[in-house]
């Protein structure tokens, strides 16, 4: 049997077409929270496709015409947005314990996104063609020697900053985050803490002790 045929007969039983697509949710995934995930995803929609359209026409076009600047405008707020619901996102996660029940790679991954969304956004900065990107190269550029990729990772050299950019960065984050959102589905959402069922187990064990189980006092 091949590679291709064992990973679609495990997509068959692992994840179905309910479970990819579900028509109903639990009753908890109501509760705002659930949102950032979902608009840090809408986001980084926005995000790639005004950054098309940025790769193609060019700088000239984005730094000389008004739909440019438009379309330039866009993006950066799709960065801004992106950030700061994954942000929300990833903080909401972590005091839900989102890792619970299995859910440790699912969290974990989604941490891994946040980082390469950050490298992506510098090789994004530093190739605006302005003077605020020419000062951040520069700065970098000292970061890069001081810790030996320099040669490497040339943040001057706006090509491979680009290709890196429009390329290599935002694939490897459109992966990670298809990869993340197919773990959801493989695991489920992860549910609230059970708050209610904690405090009555506190009030019967500790403020209130079952006689039963108290221990005599020998004299």
């Amino acid at each position: 049997m091949n590679l291709t045929s064992q990973l679609r007969q495990r997509l068959e039983r692992d994840l179905s077409l309910e479970d990819l697509l579900p028509d109903e949710l639990p009753v908890y995934v109501s509760a705002y929270v659930y949102l950032f995930g979902i608009a840090t995803l809408a986001s980084l929609v926005f995000m790639i496709l005004s950054g098309v359209l940025l790769a193609l026409a060019g700088p000239t076009w984005w730094h000389g015409s008004s739909l440019g600047h438009f379309v330039n405008s866009v993006h950066f707020w799709s960065v801004q947005a992106f950030f700061f619901f994954m942000v929300l996102h990833l903080w909401t996660t972590f005091f839900q314990g989102a890792w619970r029940e299995g859910r440790g790679a699912t969290w974990a991954l989604g941490a891994v996104c946040f980082f390469i969304g950050i490298g992506t956004a510098f090789t994004g900065y530093v190739i605006q063609q302005n003077f605020a990107a020419q000062w951040i190269a520069v700065e970098a550029k000292d970061a890069m020697n001081a810790i030996g990729v320099g040669a490497l990772f040339n943040v001057l050299n706006f090509g491979q900053m680009y290709g890196w950019h429009i390329a290599v960065m935002p694939a490897i984050l459109v992966v990670l985050v298809a990869w993340h959102l197919l773990l959801v589905r493989f695991r489920g959402v992860v549910r609230p803490y059970e708050t209610e069922n904690l405090v009555q187990k506190l009030i019967e064990n500790v403020v209130v002790p079952d006689p039963s189980k108290r221990k005599e006092v020998q004299p």
